[in-house]
């Protein structure tokens, strides 16, 4: 061989990809490779695993069949390695290429693992851009310099404008920039749902199931009912299927949570958006295309293209903006361990048992479950902030560093202190059975302020801001909150905290 090898990885799976750009069919090759490295450094869902092997194994299909040439390596070919770097220096010495092409990696972790290698490699590395974002790395590193409070909201506006997207002649359109206020109903019990698009495994995705069942049975997880989109055309279709049956009524009841159902009207589009199966671009384009024809109203549609344009770009910038030492700061020193029945499911918290249940069986939860349940309860209870980042990585078919980490040690934890948002989102019982069914036959009374049968989400919830009192009674959004705390007689205090100690110390045991 007298050309380049070109790395591809699990969560670049789309045909544009910039390493794969001007290739040379008659002397490139690309390369991928399934390691057990990226199976373990956390214990991820074997769904997640399955996703992403069976995508890794369809997409070199879909390669060859375009005529370029690909060494793929699978998890239990004989003399695999098991690493990453391992791979790439035997590909060296199979292939003796000219020199290596990569597309910078999505996690800092394996940015630094690639450059390792590199720094000892007997060939140049060409590395590239990740071109499928909406914001490049430089164009987000522009609007970040000089801003002492880098709020999501002010990035999503410059975005609209940047690509025009709900705009018209400057202004949003309907007058508004943001809709998320028509966007808190709860669900009303006699709402229909949409059939969700489901995958049968088709005989690759059976093959890597075994293969997973066998190397990776001690995981957190079940394999069975597996049903992700593991192509590209199945993406489109699940994409479609979306934006016509569900997106409609997603913005009136994103925020709500039912007991048995977790699709409800959520896009179930984010694991083939961080494998590279679907575009953000076309994404969003394909929700916009819904409300200009009438098919979807303003409120569902922004409140989605806000998740992407928003959101999504707006973590993944403050992920290369701030790493590596993001991760290290836990502001409110939260230092409890992570309760067992998180990988269990045992508990008689009926909100978290029905949610730690629905990700063991579809490694998916929709991003209120993550936010105010599981998320809500590791910030009240001052779970230790890399324990639950370890986990949210782990049990989540879509969960990415670049994605998760910002998400759960910012927005989740307040663990950065507020420097992706503005105020810890913490909540009561009040909030939990306002916006789901979960509080029907718990053991505990959202009802009840304290004692024994008192949603202890509720006594937690007073007592997080008495133990944060210090560092977050300056917080003009909480400003309400601690003048009711304030207001509270020594009799009440004294049994909030006597609950939320006895609470704690139990998942302490």
């Amino acid at each position: 061989m007298s050309g380049t090898l070109r790395l591809v990885l699990g969560d670049q799976l789309s045909p544009g990809l910039s390493a794969l750009q001007d290739f040379d069919a008659d002397h490139d090759v690309v390369l991928m490779a399934e390691v057990q490295a990226e199976g373990r450094y956390v214990p991820h869902h074997p769904q997640k695993i399955v996703l992403v092997l069976s995508a890794m194994r369809h997409f070199a299909a879909q390669l060859r069949a375009r005529g370029l040439q690909v060494d793929y390596i699978e998890l239990d070919a004989a003399g695999n390695s098991g690493t990453l770097s391992g791979e790439l220096r035997r590909a060296l010495q199979r292939h003796n290429p000219k020199q290596v092409v990569i597309t910078e990696p999505g996690e800092w972790r394996v940015l630094q693992l690639l450059r390792d290698w590199a720094a000892t490699a007997s060939v140049p590395v060409q590395w590239r851009e990740d071109d499928r974002f909406l914001c490049s790395r430089e164009r987000f590193a522009s609007w970040l310099k000089g801003r002492k409070a880098p709020r999501m909201e002010h990035f999503y506006r410059d975005m609209r404008r940047h690509t025009g997207w709900l705009m018209h002649e400057g202004e949003p359109e309907g007058g508004e920039w943001n809709y998320d206020a028509d966007n808190r109903e709860p669900l009303p019990a006699s709402q229909p749902l949409p059939v969700r698009e489901r995958y049968a495994p088709d005989v690759v995705t059976q093959q890597v199931m075994a293969l997973v069942r066998g190397q990776f049975a001690d995981h957190f997880g079940d394999i069975e009912g597996f049903g992700w989109p593991v192509t590209r055309e199945q993406a489109l279709e699940a994409l479609q299927h979306f934006v016509t049956r569900a997106l409609p009524r997603y913005g009136d009841y994103q925020d709500a949570m039912r007991s048995g159902e977790p699709w409800l009207f959520h896009s179930l589009l984010s694991t083939s958006l961080n494998i590279g199966l679907l575009l953000p671009r076309e994404v969003c384009e394909a929700a916009i295309a819904q409300w200009r024809s009438g098919a979807a109203p303003l409120n569902a549609v922004e409140g989605f293209v806000r998740q992407i344009l928003g959101w999504r770009e707006y973590v993944r910038g403050l992920y290369w903006a701030w790493m590596p030492g993001y991760a290290d700061s836990n502001h409110l020193n939260a230092q409890r361990p992570l309760p067992a029945f998180f990988w269990t499911g045992n508990t008689s918290l009926r909100c978290l048992s029905q949610v730690i249940a629905e990700t063991r069986r579809n490694a998916y939860a929709h991003h209120i479950q993550r936010l105010m349940i599981t998320g809500n309860f590791a910030l009240l209870a001052g779970l230790a902030p890399a324990a639950v980042e370890q986990w949210y990585l782990a049990v989540y078919a879509d969960a990415f560093e670049w994605v998760e980490l910002p998400n759960t040690h910012g927005m989740v934890l307040h663990a950065d202190g507020g420097l992706l948002a503005s105020k810890p989102y913490a909540a009561s019982g009040a909030y939990i059975s306002r916006m789901s069914d979960y509080c029907k036959g718990c053991a505990y009374s959202p009802k009840l302020k304290t004692g024994a049968k008192a949603c202890p989400f509720n006594y937690l919830y007073w007592d997080f801001l008495l133990r944060n009192r210090e560092k977050l009674a300056g917080n003009v959004r909480l400003a309400m909150p601690y003048r009711s705390l304030q207001n509270m007689d020594a009799a009440r205090l004294t049994q909030i905290r006597e609950d939320a100690q006895r609470f704690l110390s139990s998942l302490d045991a």
